[in-house]
């Protein structure tokens, strides 16, 4: 069973598309973090939701 972890970002109303694809790249890129879902609301602002993967490691005698 695969587990994960979650953080939510909030972009605010006025952010646009290029500013959102950069934030969302950065953190693929650099912390391993993958789009589980985006929420764009009525007001402009965003909700996105990103997940990675933990690895646990098992003891091996």
């Amino acid at each position: 069973m695969v587990e994960y972890t979650y953080r939510v970002l909030r972009l605010p109303r006025g952010t646009t598309r290029d500013t959102a694809r950069r934030v969302l790249t950065e953190h693929a890129e650099h912390g391993g973090w993958e789009l589980d879902r985006l929420r764009l609301y009525p007001d402009g602002s965003r909700r996105i939701q990103l997940r990675r993967k933990i690895i646990r490691q098992v003891r091996t005698f």
